[in-house]
């Protein structure tokens, strides 16, 4: 199959969803989608919808063409080798864009769905064959052990790393571990600025790995401007399994007497950690900006994004992107176009 008809398909695809979701949007009032939206109780029908509408702007012609131009090799690169992926299930669709670069590369991808994410998945590898079907035999999912493949991307928990690295340790591999995302505030921020922060806390329930999980404030920064700005998420408590870690660490931090600010949906909790509870963002405060640096070069493993306006935080994004990545911004800064590309 060569490029530009890879190419096609999934512009073909990014249309194909804009077209769907517009149905969405017509019929919801009478419960009737042809969109998946019932696939486990986090991935609601707004989540769901938002992350097909990230899918279908990241499919445009010029997003693919800005993308791939970096990527010379790609136009007479031949080789096509079996690459197997493991998927995250933490929000809808996390794996997509590892599907995307396979299946772009020439390769074929062996999937190993997460069960949270399976029928969304399943459902848009589907449209992907029935746009193009070639593409039937470039695709496989296996229930159980992936097998017959060349290489591995794989991404989980710090703790499904180590039986990654262990089972996948002898093939070329991207192996991903847990990160979390960090805001560095300045006190200068709009209320719109803040409101746009509050998609990033809260976006997903908060469970994507560039949600962010923990803010660094100046000294004398007022935390209840951001319990402010967070009240469009406010039915956020009325979701039954969110609601229940709320009370659940709002308990907990009660019982053991540890200090907390809370606002009935959200906790925002002092602490040095990165890798806050749903339902908890944790805060630090910082008064030198060059200490906080060296901090964050430190972590640098734990961070997948930060989100802030600071002018000598060079490596950042503006405040509501943190869930809107470009096909060029790749998880834990490795790029897997060219990992693919290396195949031999």
């Amino acid at each position: 199959m060569h490029l530009n008809e890879r190419i096609e398909t999934f512009i073909s695809l990014g249309n194909q969803i804009g077209c769907l979701i517009k149905e969405h949007s017509r019929n919801q009032a009478i419960g009737d989608s042809k969109i998946p939206l019932d696939t486990n109780a986090w991935f609601t029908a707004r989540n769901v919808i938002y992350a097909l509408e990230n899918v279908s702007r990241l499919l445009s012609s010029n997003s693919l063409n800005k993308w791939l131009v970096n990527y010379p090799k790609l136009t007479n690169y031949s080789k096509s080798k079996s690459v197997g992926l493991v998927t995250a299930g933490n929000i809808p669709l996390v794996g997509f864009h590892d599907v995307l670069c396979i299946l772009l590369s020439g390769h074929r991808l062996i999937i190993k769905h997460s069960s949270k994410d399976e029928k969304l998945m399943e459902w848009l590898l589907k449209q992907i064959i029935q746009i193009n079907p070639d593409y039937s035999n470039f695709i496989t999912a296996e229930s159980n052990h992936l097998k017959n493949f060349d290489a591995i991307i794989a991404t989980g928990s710090d703790n499904t790393s180590k039986y990654f690295e262990y089972y996948f340790g002898k093939y070329p591999n991207i192996i991903r571990k847990n990160r979390n995302s960090v805001a560095i505030l300045t006190g200068s921020e709009t209320v719109e600025e803040l409101q746009m922060l509050a998609d990033d806390m809260l976006l997903y329930y908060g469970l994507g790995c560039r949600n962010v999980s923990k803010l660094f404030i100046p000294e004398n920064f007022n935390v209840q401007r951001i319990f402010e700005a967070l009240y469009a998420y406010h039915e956020l408590i009325n979701h039954h399994k969110y609601a229940n870690n709320f009370i659940y660490n709002k308990s907990i931090y009660l019982m053991n007497k540890v200090p907390f600010l809370e606002n009935g949906f959200l906790i925002l909790k002092e602490d040095e950690g990165m890798d806050s509870p749903i339902s908890v963002v944790f805060y630090q405060k910082y008064n030198n900006i060059k200490e906080l640096k060296e901090k964050l070069n430190f972590d640098k493993e734990q961070i997948q994004c930060i989100i802030s306006k600071h002018p000598e935080i060079e490596e950042k994004i503006f405040f509501g992107e943190a869930q809107k990545p470009e096909l060029w911004d790749y998880a834990d800064n490795v790029d897997t176009m060219n990992f693919l590309l290396s195949l031999e």
